[in-house]
């Protein structure tokens, strides 16, 4: 059998993980029968690690121990103005670690964690859900990041994938992701088509160009710090400020009111994609001094949504017209436009995108799965050589190094193919000068302080001479991940020096091999023992026998049994199909006894024709 790959969109919000079994990409269902897992992670008051929908589920009894929209902290540095905007919006605690390496950890409960380590919590659990799919080890993958990441945001999502016990084999952009998802096994002609690509928390645009089964980026651009979460967080303020301006209370200071909020303004977004109004109530929201429970009501219409987000999407169309100036390419001249991420069935949305491209965009893939999909069948590509396709992506930032008077000088420019190498010479600025430090860069901006600081080097052992005498050809090399090495040499003594950039994501190696070992045990206790085994089949018998007998039950209950007994039997299932979900061998064993004591009874009510306390017959 061939060594199974994955290929996995880490979202903002949700995750979703696929594979290709027998040529054709599919989908893999968490093992609660999801398409998607939401990319949240929580620690328990028990300190039980909870992923996906179990975490969510707990999020406003439990918000400052759980974590949401990670993937915005990823790669970023403690003192950089886009993480301590975030850091208003969380519900969580998020505080400086290493003042050097100028990175974060989020605190949950006695622990601390860095966000590749929770990125990780959600890979492993996705790694679990197809091992359990594929009924095998599961090791090799492809993981996707939004197009615009810089090199620190790819690093910590590729130390995600090593924690979790992936062997990441390609780091891969949405958007050409999505594009591959479109493509495959289609006949497809000369073609050239756009991505607009708006998840959970980021943007990205991409312009391809398409023939005989080649897949050329010819631009792309984003923002990564763009996305649903910004849609939800206008909601969150239109509700929270009149709340405010009546009550003197901001529910945005209180960690459990805010994701109260956040619940409820996702929600509304979503309902509104489908319909033209709804009613948001929020119960016992707060307590005012004196005044005892405040509840928050409140009726939202589609159009007023839309001027409260006209301006974010005004923002997403900017950056298409920079892209497309890029693409030298008229909005006209298109193909297709896919829509990616679940942002984009929002009605506003749809609408600008048809008045910009004047066509309708392509209903060819699922907003939620074209890039999961895509990524598996990139893995297919890497591992199997399936398919015959050819993918070429570029670099989304320009790359280069600081230069005397601070300035940036260029040295392989955004939107160039990737894999690629180059290199430029520089010369010593001083007589006598033994070392060149140089400041690796990646950015736009002519100033170098203005760029993204991916590492530096000191280059020493120069031999001394008058200034612009000594040769220093600096070389640039980007792997097809979008992972960068530099190295500098004394053209005229040969010395060479080198750095790869792959600490920005803020660990060390030590680190995450340390972080490796422990999610590796985790997994290893997740895995489901024989006892569990026979158990969860007992429950899930225990399950189907009780919906038989529901429609029966409730029908007792209405001529006279009472809910009482009906209500008794809901709660010990509830509790028993959560110790499934969580694997509680030890409570479970009782809880089934429990359930078997329960069915026996109430099927012999029934069957006697019980409906009333005493026993009596109608």
């Amino acid at each position: 059998m061939a060594e199974p790959v994955i290929g996995i969109d880490l979202g903002t919000t949700n995750s979703v993980v696929a594979t290709v079994q027998s040529g054709t990409p599919v989908v893999i269902a968490n093992r609660s029968g999801y398409r998607l897992t939401p990319s949240v992670v929580a620690i328990a008051k028990n300190g039980k690690r909870l992923v996906g929908s179990l975490a969510r589920r707990q999020a406003v009894t439990n918000a400052e121990r759980t974590v949401v929209s990670v993937k915005r902290l990823m790669g970023r540095k403690w003192s950089s103005r886009s993480t301590q905007e975030a850091l208003a919006r969380l519900p969580y605690t998020v505080v400086p670690h290493d003042k050097e390496r100028d990175d974060l950890l989020i605190r949950l409960g006695e622990n601390a964690y860095s966000p590749p380590e929770i990125s990780a919590m959600v890979l492993a659990e996705l790694r679990l859900d197809a091992e359990a799919f594929l009924g095998q080890p599961v090791t090799k993958a492809v993981i996707t990041v939004p197009a615009y990441f810089n090199d620190s945001q790819r690093n910590a999502t590729k130390d995600a994938g090593r924690i979790a016990g992936l062997d990441v084999i390609r780091i891969i952009n949405e958007p050409t992701s999505a594009s591959l998802a479109y493509g495959f096994g289609k006949q497809i002609g000369e073609k050239q088509i756009c991505v607009f690509d708006l998840g959970g928390g980021t943007f990205d645009f991409t312009v391809l160009h398409m023939y005989k089964g080649v897949f050329e980026v010819e631009a792309t651009g984003g923002d990564s710090l763009l996305g649903g979460d910004d849609f939800d967080d206008r909601i969150v303020d239109w509700l929270a400020q009149p709340f405010l301006e009546k009550h003197r209370i901001d529910l945005r200071k209180d960690k459990m009111s805010l994701q109260r909020l956040r619940d409820a303004a996702e929600k509304a977004k979503c309902e509104l994609s489908s319909t033209l109004q709804v009613e948001i109530n929020l119960p016992f929201i707060a307590t005012a001094q004196g005044a005892g429970p405040l509840h928050l009501q409140a009726a939202l219409a589609r159009p007023q949504v839309e001027v409260l987000t006209r301006d974010l999407v005004d923002r997403c169309l900017g950056v298409c017209e920079r892209v497309m100036a890029e693409a030298k390419v008229k909005a006209t001249e298109l193909g297709d436009v896919l829509l990616v991420g679940g942002q984009t069935r929002m009605p506003l949305i749809q609408a600008r995108v048809r008045q910009m491209f004047g066509r309708e965009p392509s209903k060819a893939v699922n907003p939620d799965e074209a890039v999961a999909l895509g990524a598996a069948i990139q893995g297919a590509m890497l591992l199997h050589q399936e398919q015959e396709m050819l993918l070429l992506d570029v670099t989304p930032h320009s790359l280069g190094i600081a230069i005397a008077g601070g300035f940036f000088q260029s040295i392989i420019p955004k939107n160039t193919t990737v894999p690629t190498s180059a290199h430029h010479v520089f010369t010593t600025v001083k007589d006598d000068q033994t070392s060149a430090k140089i400041t690796v860069l990646q950015g736009e901006s002519e100033i170098a302080a203005q760029n993204e600081l991916l590492g530096e080097f000191m280059m020493t052992g120069l031999r001394k001479a008058k200034r612009g005498e000594v040769d220093i050809d600096v070389i640039f090399d980007i792997s097809a991940d979008g992972i960068v090495s530099v190295s500098a040499l004394d053209v005229q003594t040969g010395l060479r020096q080198s750095i790869t950039v792959t600490s920005s994501s803020g660990l060390t190696e030590d680190e995450i091999k340390t972080a490796a070992k422990a999610n590796e045990e985790w997994m290893l206790g997740q895995k489901e023992d024989p006892e569990f085994q026979k158990q969860k089949v007992r429950a899930e018998e225990l399950f189907k026998q009780f919906d038989e007998l529901w429609p029966r039950l409730k029908q007792a209950a209405a001529n006279g049994l009472g809910n009482e007994p009906v209500q008794r039997a809901e709660a010990a299932l509830s509790v028993a199909k959560l110790q499934v979900q969580q694997k509680e061998s030890a409570g479970l064993a009782a809880s089934l006894d429990r359930l078997d004591r329960m069915l026996g009874a109430l099927r012999g009510a029934v069957e006697r024709g019980l409906t009333s306390p005493r026993g009596s017959k109608p």
